[in-house]
């Protein structure tokens, strides 16, 4: 069956880009318009033949012949495309809503959780791959194996998705994961987040309420029993579904190898961390719903190495380690910078935290970060003071952090340039060091500043 003409407005984005790229490969004809692309979505589009001729908007792209408008959050209430399509009646769909379109028909698995829902997803994506397992998926980091991460398919079964509870578009301002309506959902904790949209944490909890609301009839919710924010959800769902509770495995930490406790013996993992044992035990779950053996699991696990930005090695010598990770939100931090302390008790831990999002750069919620990075030896902030006047908000002082953080140890850093320095200069004998940002620390090169 010959396929219809899907357009973009905002085909840059990091998750609209691989959306286009999977259309197009499952036959339909693919255009799309942005004001700003960058890598990797620019080369990755230019490869297919899918980056747009010249930056900007273009409303006479928007013909009455289009199937599809997919709108990204990047695109404004006054797009002028959009204003366009409107004006033709043409359908406008958000991301997560046509996500929803294609896969209607499957099973639909969505992973929720203010974190940790990358690694899970990937880590299911990854087991079911070394099975020779093929599933319809969305999720949001580049995983070794997967050239695309978005995979559509009329004929898979499942779909695995990542569920996010940002709003949906310019038009759509409902969370994205309260779309997809699944069959079967798992929740891996809530601590607050995007306070732009959510200004309470009541507010931002209730997003999970509805996301556990909208399993279908019959389905299942996975979730983690450790979580007093979801216990305190799963308690007040009222829908009939089916429950199942995961909590930390047992596990020893060996020469710098975690090894987790299964009743086939003791299993090596290239993982470690409590919050990545956990994510590994919402996998096993969710790989347990599809149909697969535990043994089997246990098998293909081993040989995960972690999503992108997700505890990734940039360096390991004979003197230093260094590590990189996506970790912005307090619990995240505070996890990942306790993670890497048990398994390195020996070494000195340099933490060194961007923070750049509208929460993380908020007066009023950098509270919320107390003592994130106590189990650090030295610890230091980054921020760029231009991010704060580009979304105009109060400038914040050094003083604001440390008290924020609990911590009058806190280096405070806001040039790119003197922060390189730093980390070269710095001794690096038996020392981890610990880069956490969901930004780029300024452009720094972080494998050339550690190589």
């Amino acid at each position: 069956m010959k396929k219809g003409k899907i357009h973009f407005i905002a085909i840059g984005g990091s998750a609209m880009h691989n959306l286009a790229i999977a259309l197009q490969e499952k036959g339909y004809i693919v255009t799309g318009s942005d004001d700003a692309i960058y890598e990797p979505s620019k080369t990755r589009l230019a490869e297919r033949g899918l980056l747009p001729n010249k930056l900007g908007w273009f409303p006479e792209k928007i013909t009455e012949d289009i199937e599809a408008i997919i709108l990204g959050m990047h695109a404004h209430e006054n797009n002028p495309e959009m204003l366009k399509a409107q004006a033709l009646g043409l359908k406008i769909y958000s991301y997560p809503e046509y996500l929803y379109e294609q896969s209607k028909d499957k099973t639909r698995i969505v992973i929720g959780g203010s974190h940790g829902k990358t690694t899970i997803t990937s880590m299911v994506l990854h087991v079911l791959h070394y099975h020779g397992i093929d599933v319809d998926y969305m999720v949001g980091a580049q995983l070794e194996g997967f050239d695309v991460m978005v995979h559509l398919t009329e004929e898979n079964e499942f779909m695995i998705m990542e569920g996010d509870e940002y709003l949906s578009s310019a038009l759509d301002r409902r969370s994205k994961f309260l779309l997809y309506q699944p069959n079967i959902a798992l929740i891996s904790g809530i601590s607050w987040d995007h306070i732009n949209v959510f200004p309470t944490f009541e507010n931002y909890k209730e997003q999970f309420l509805k996301f556990a609301e909208s399993i279908i009839n019959g389905g299942a919710l996975v979730y983690n029993s450790m979580d007093e924010n979801v216990l305190d959800i799963v308690e007040k769902v009222e829908k009939p579904l089916k429950k199942f509770p995961y909590q930390l495995p047992e596990y020893t930490i060996e020469d710098g190898t975690t090894y987790l406790s299964t009743e086939e013996g003791p299993i090596p993992l290239e993982v470690f961390g409590e919050h990545n044992l956990m994510n590994l035990e919402g996998a096993k779950e969710i790989c347990k719903q599809i149909g697969l053996m535990e043994e089997d699991f246990y098998e293909a696990i081993q040989s995960f190495t972690g999503a992108s930005k997700r505890l990734e090695l940039i360096s390991r010598t004979k003197d230093f380690i260094a590590y990189k990770d996506f970790a912005h939100a307090p619990s995240k931090v505070t996890s990942v910078t306790k993670a890497v302390r048990e398994q390195f008790p020996a070494k000195k831990i340099v933490a060194c935290l961007e923070i750049h999002t509208y929460s993380s750069l908020n007066v009023e919620f950098l509270s919320q970060y107390k003592d994130a990075l106590v189990a650090a030896d030295e610890k230091i902030i980054f921020y760029d003071p231009e991010a704060l006047k580009i979304k105009r908000m109060q400038m914040i002082s050094e003083d604001d952090i440390r008290n924020g953080f609990n911590d009058q140890t806190i280096r405070v850093m806001t040039n790119p340039e003197e922060l390189k320095a730093f980390l070269q200069e710095e001794k690096k004998e038996n020392k981890v060091f610990l880069m956490m940002s969901s930004g780029s620390f300024g452009g720094l090169e972080l494998k050339e500043i550690f190589s």
